[in-house]
């Protein structure tokens, strides 16, 4: 049965011209011959690509798949274990020793209890785009900076270091850069986090990073959760909200409907989520012989699982091409599945729902200043979705 598999080639591949959300058209096709597909990585290793909505979610949730680093075989080298305390590319147990710790401090409760600091967030970054206006780049004026804040505050950032630190992670994440130049950047990062651990242990401070130097997490351990914690906090979130209005303004029926019903902000998120799945992709390795979707994944063979296409999935999802605010999105793999299912999903939720709304209400008249084909997106090599700049405008 694995002789007539889809084969997908020639990824990272572009968006469909006109089609700034949608997946690559490789990864729709391949998702339209079945749910798994042969893939050789860009290092010539074999492996798989699934598409498929079930199947993706399975193997998240399939212990018999491997997240660490050290056990991707993508190239033809040995990829070294990951860095202390990034837990994302780690297994049980090392991963619940880093990712415990932190389960308490980002519960829906706690982040529900931040939300008159995102208003106020929110309100300042609007009242500077309205004193600056009528116009603005929505990414700089609005998506960075809110989400920014927020988790520098969360972790004790000091204020005056936002600029640069965001600075770093929008160069090492962003897909548009050279390898020295990322490096450079990743080094500068870890060498600032090497520098914040220190100075919370010895003058702690009312942030999460200060609560966990009192436990056993070595310093190198909390430069590597500080690390995931702050690149995934600032970077996610912030594409959600650039890319979110922009396709909420090139769906004016949905916008229109959101104006007229704040109370659909909720599902509005989650369809947006949904329908944009940022996070496009993540692998795993197999660790033993596994069947999936009809064929056998060897042990050693590492899968891409494409979220972004499993969340377009028509099985799961009727008209899955259509942003529909009013759609039951329960479910969808924006934040992931299983074990590794995103840390911050609520506080970036919280985050959207008051943005997004706060936003469509001081400026009834937003809308794009530039044609939708002259919005920049940011290159398929960079590992979350989104736009270089928006440049929106209002009527004054």
């Amino acid at each position: 049965m694995s002789e007539s598999v889809h084969t997908v080639t020639d990824l990272p591949a572009e968006r469909p011209a006109g089609c700034p959300f949608d997946p690559p058209a490789q990864l729709t096709e391949a998702r339209a011959h079945g749910p798994i597909s042969r893939y050789t990585h860009p290092g010539g290793k074999p492996g798989w690509i699934v598409t498929g909505y079930e199947q993706v979610r399975a193997v998240l949730a399939d212990p018999r798949f491997s997240s660490r680093k050290d056990l991707m075989n993508v190239v033809d080298f040995e990829l070294p274990p990951a860095p202390p305390g990034e837990f994302l590319l780690m297994d049980e147990p090392q991963h619940s020793r880093y990712r415990k710790p932190l389960v308490g401090k980002f519960t829906a409760r706690r982040m529900r209890l931040l939300t008159e600091r995102v208003e106020q967030v929110v309100a300042d970054c609007l009242d500077a785009m309205e004193a600056a206006g009528p116009s603005a780049d929505l990414v700089t004026a609005f998506a960075k900076p809110i989400p920014t804040i927020i988790i520098c505050e969360i972790l004790g950032v000091p204020y005056e270091d936002r600029d640069s630190f965001q600075q770093q992670i929008d160069t090492f994440m962003g897909g548009a850069t050279s390898d020295e130049e990322l490096i450079a950047a990743y080094t500068a990062t870890q060498e600032y986090l090497a520098r914040l651990v220190a100075a919370k242990r010895a003058n702690p401070t009312d942030d999460v990073l200060s609560e966990l130097t009192d436990s056993d997490l070595t310093d190198e351990e909390l430069k590597g959760i500080s690390l995931i914690l702050l690149a995934a906090g600032f970077d996610t979130t912030a594409n959600m909200l650039s890319l979110g209005t922009f396709a909420l303004l090139r769906n004016p029926d949905q916008l229109d409907a959101l104006r007229a019903d704040p109370t659909l902000v909720d599902s509005a998120v989650e369809e947006l989520l949904r329908y944009l799945t940022v996070a496009k992709s993540f692998m795993r390795t197999a660790l033993e012989d596994v069947e999936i979707g009809g064929v056998v994944v060897e042990a050693g063979t590492t899968v891409v699982l494409s979220y972004h296409t499993a969340d377009r999935d028509p099985e799961r999802y009727a008209d899955p091409h259509t942003l529909d605010l009013g759609r039951d999105a329960g479910g969808h793999l924006a934040f992931g599945h299983g074990i590794h299912l995103c840390l911050g999903a609520q506080l970036a939720r919280v985050e959207m729902r008051v943005a997004f709304a706060a936003l469509l209400a001081r400026f009834p008249t937003l809308r794009l200043a530039v044609p939708a084909e002259e919005v920049a997106l940011r290159p398929e090599a960079a590992d979350i979705h989104g736009v270089k700049s928006l440049p929106v405008t209002w009527d004054a």
